[in-house]
């Protein structure tokens, strides 16, 4: 893992503002919000605050400090999330009945693992050994992932009450400013390389970068948007299976689909909920909290087709990583584009973008060694790729390369829609 040598203030700056950012997602909650678990899926807002810490606790602390007192060592089976090299954990269904530790409790576990990363970093002074920076970085950005579950867990577990209450306030000042048109925009093909190169931080499964032969196509200048994706319903996209890949077809008639996650029709219109409540449908919007089966049929009744992942990183490589990310505080899709002179808009946030993909390791890639080596390489089967972060990543988790991925029936992320074809 290569990242750049940073200064121990600098390191200990950055994970000071990192960690901090979860607590000030959390503090927005009641104690009784903290704990809930609505499916299987999602994880109560005070797991991930102490597994984000067991993270630091379990790879630095315990292994590279010998002076290092755990602050419970019962913690180190609750708070496991998959590492089976490390040893066994309580089961994932089942992180919603842990009562206990209180959320206090939460907060002293976080403050005692921080100031033993902080404690650690100043005994090294100038000198942090490069294994150590690599960890904390992985630390930190294993954190960013779990803000943005944290998030999207919040508003999953908010709609299944009946109040559906509010996580925060609506944040207006984006929602009036005008959009262009989506448009195809041509891209040359050839023989293209993809995957992560050059300084600063990158997964495992960005790597290594290597080439891929992409005939000439055609990428949307948008995400699709809400307007568009309601004449698919309207049109009985939902109720013809010609649109839907088999799997795709099994999961509407199992699971009774008619809409995207979240919306609801009512006889003054569409709604749909967000993590300001539930609000009017705004068709201009990016659609969002679709499944790769909804994406996949859409895209089908149009005439079009989702992009590879190689398509969609040799197009969107080179734009300025600009967008509606976590730190607008906005957690739902606006309608205003950046100001880039991109054809190609709103490619990063606002919502992930499900690529034709399917998520396996690129040539020569290797894993990581030790447990770290399940962090990404065990998940790589029967999952699909999503590109550019979402209005819930923060922005200096994304890059270009960045490999989201999930099964193709999930919807509680913030998973959207951008169109391709082949050029004729």
């Amino acid at each position: 893992m290569a990242i750049e040598h940073v200064a121990v203030e600098r390191l200990s700056e950055q994970f000071i503002k990192i960690r901090s950012l979860s607590e000030k997602l959390a503090s927005k909650l009641q104690n009784e919000d903290t704990m809930i678990q609505a499916m299987p899926d999602v994880s109560p807002p005070k797991w991930h605050l102490a597994h984000t810490t067991w993270f630091f606790e379990r790879f630095i602390l315990k292994e590279k400090n010998p002076s290092y007192v755990p602050f419970n060592p019962k913690f180190d089976y609750l708070f496991n999330s998959y590492y089976e090299t490390i040893g066994s954990y309580h089961p994932r269904h089942s992180r919603g009945v842990l009562s206990r530790p209180s959320m206090n409790e939460v907060y002293a576990y976080r403050a005692h693992v921080n100031e033993g990363i902080l404690s650690l970093l100043k005994e090294y002074g100038e000198h942090v050994p490069q294994e150590i920076e690599d960890l904390i970085e992985i630390g930190l950005q294993h954190e960013q992932q779990h803000q943005e579950l944290l998030l999207t867990d919040v508003k999953y577990n908010f709609s299944c009450n009946p109040l559906l209450p509010q996580y925060t306030e609506m944040v207006s000042a984006h929602q009036q400013e005008s959009q262009s048109q989506t448009s195809y925009v041509n891209i040359e093909g050839g023989l293209v390389e993809i995957g992560f190169t050059g300084t600063g931080f990158s997964f495992d499964n960005e790597r290594p970068r290597h080439k891929v032969w992409l005939n000439a196509y055609q990428l949307a200048s948008h995400p699709v948007r809400n307007g568009e994706y309601l004449s698919f319903i309207e049109a009985g996209g939902y109720d013809q299976p010609e649109h839907w890949l088999s799997d795709g077809w099994a999961a509407v008639k199992k699971e009774k689909w008619k809409h995207p996650l979240y919306w609801r029709k009512t006889e003054d219109g569409w709604y749909t909920f967000t993590l300001t409540g539930e609000k009017k449908l705004n068709l201009d919007e990016p659609v969002c909290h679709v499944s790769f089966y909804e994406a996949d049929a859409f895209a089908r009744w149009s005439g079009k087709r989702l992009p590879t992942e190689a398509e969609w990183e040799h197009a969107i490589g080179s734009i300025p990583l600009e967008g509606n990310f976590v730190e607008s505080e906005t957690y739902h899709p606006v309608v205003g584009e950046t100001h880039s002179k991109s054809p190609i808009k709103k490619a990063y946030g606002d919502v992930w973008e499900w690529t034709s993909s399917p998520y396996t390791s690129y040539p020569q890639s290797k894993p990581l060694e030790g447990a770290l080596g399940e962090y990404n390489a065990k998940f790589m089967c029967n999952q699909m790729v999503l590109r550019g972060g979402s209005c819930v990543t923060s922005r200096s988790h994304i890059r270009p390369t960045y490999r989201n991925f999930f099964q193709a029936d999930k919807r509680w992320q913030f998973s959207g829609i951008r169109l391709a074809e082949d050029q004729s």
